[in-house]
């Protein structure tokens, strides 16, 4: 007799399948747009070196112009590539990884760029934590994410403390930042997408934070206060023997 499958599983399947081809269709968007967007770019270069060398006002202004568009243009590649990465944040490749181990290794990546932002980064990760299932480049991205954005919260310099320790069947990760904090309103909306505070920001790094965490069977919770900084807590399942099972040998 036929078994049938779950109706649960028939609608993660289905919702796999569909986020398979809004994946698809976003990098063939994406590449579409930046191959011409390319060639923009490369010729406004071009005319920019030739208008450095006339040294008439004209020159000069037209010059500027140039400059003000090739910004323009690196900020559209900026959307372009935080919006493949918030399309792809459910594209899993899993590994059980120990998380302490990914967070030195990002923490080691990271430090010239904090010094030079003159922040102290304060590590406390518990020892002995069971392993997780993870994908480490887009836990790589996650920890991009909200370093940069502890980073750009503290432009006098500050502390972001990261730390690790164990719950009932779950790993809290937390990053913990002295900058200036987010009111009310910004925190509501700081997961909409497009939502940005900031001058050019595209509004999707926070959603897809949030989303790479979802889809590891996390869970991910801000607190924040005005002048007194912002706490990330993430919380992801622990690996169990059933997620990896051992192969016949």
């Amino acid at each position: 007799m036929p078994t049938t499958m779950p109706l649960h599983e028939t609608a993660v399947d289905a919702w796999k399948e569909q986020y398979t081809e809004i994946a698809s269709l976003a990098g063939g968007l994406a590449h579409e747009i930046r191959n011409p967007l390319s060639t923009i770019r490369l010729n406004l270069e071009l005319l920019e070196e030739d208008l450095r060398i006339d040294e008439g006002p004209r020159a000069r202004r037209n010059c500027q112009k140039v400059q003000t568009v090739l910004r323009e243009c690196g900020h559209l590649e900026q959307i372009l590539n935080d919006f493949l990465q918030f399309a792809r944040a459910n594209a899993l490749h899993l590994q059980r990884v120990s998380l302490n181990a990914e967070v030195q290794r990002f923490l080691e990546f990271f430090a010239p760029q904090a010094a030079d932002a003159h922040v102290e980064i304060s590590p406390h990760l518990a020892a002995s934590l069971p392993d997780i299932e993870l994908d480490p480049q887009l836990f790589r991205q996650l920890m991009l994410n909200l370093a940069g954005n502890a980073l750009q919260a503290m432009p006098q310099g500050g502390r972001l403390e990261v730390l690790t320790y164990a719950r009932p069947a779950a790993i809290v990760l937390e990053l913990i930042d002295t900058g200036c904090g987010m009111d009310e309103h910004t925190q509501q909306r700081m997961f909409e997408t497009f939502f940005s505070t900031k001058p050019g920001g595209s509004g999707l790094g926070l959603p897809t934070s949030r989303r790479i965490v979802e889809a590891h069977g996390g869970t991910m919770h801000c607190e924040s206060t005005p002048g007194a900084g912002t706490r990330f807590r993430m919380a992801f399942p622990v690996a169990t023997a059933e997620d990896f099972p051992a192969s016949d040998s």
